[in-house]
């Protein structure tokens, strides 16, 4: 029997697509007038903003390949499969609290925190601590993915707070989190299912 099933292959490996797609699409439609550099992805699904729908249609796909992912992901313990889910609660709930053209929301920037902070924590809370099992399950891998995506979130803050390259960090984060589900999936469909898996 796989450790993983065949949707959650799909299903993570579609996030860091529609992600960057959507992104994309959404500058496309906003114009010249932004700068993926220093300007947030929240702008771009902004209320009246080009990209509003093409960002929550998004936001609501992404959050539900992050559910369907940690659903997949048995081997798992189960507080990182509930960390994930949380990330795509988090990831859909931003559809409610859209951020403001400029200047700042406390709704919306309490989702991202949120959200960002169970994506960061899912990785360590997933493994497993016998050494055994997928690689990107075993502890020292998870330590290694969360401590850049701790560090990640640090740079985009000091990014927004200067006024610097905010978008760049936020765009290297986010991708980040979207892709180590992918990497963890896939670690599992290509490990020996022979072993037994360790209780959630």
């Amino acid at each position: 029997m796989r450790l993983a099933p065949w949707w959650a292959l799909l299903s993570s490996g579609s996030a860091p697509l529609l992600l960057v797609g959507g992104w994309t699409t959404a500058e496309l439609l906003q114009g010249p007038g932004y700068n993926p550099v220093t300007q947030t992805i929240s702008i771009l699904a902004a209320y009246g903003a080009p990209g509003y729908w093409v960002m929550n249609a998004m936001l609501v796909t992404l959050g539900t390949c992050y559910l369907a992912t940690a659903r997949g992901l048995h081997v798992a313990k189960l507080p990182g499969r509930l960390a994930l889910a949380g990330g795509g609660v988090a990831a859909i709930t931003l559809t409610l609290f859209p951020a403001p053209v400029s200047g700042g929301n406390f709704g919306h920037g309490t989702v991202v925190t949120i959200g960002f902070a169970l994506m960061a924590a899912w990785p360590v809370l997933a493994a497993n601590r016998t050494g055994k099992g997928p690689w990107a399950l075993r502890l020292p891998a998870a330590i290694v993915a969360s401590a850049l995506m701790v560090l990640g979130a640090a740079w985009f803050l000091v990014e927004l707070q200067t006024r610097g390259a905010a978008g760049v960090a936020e765009r290297v984060l986010t991708a980040a989190q979207a892709v180590w589900p992918l990497l963890v999936v896939t670690s599992c469909v290509h490990h020996p299912a022979r072993e037994e898996r360790e209780p959630a």
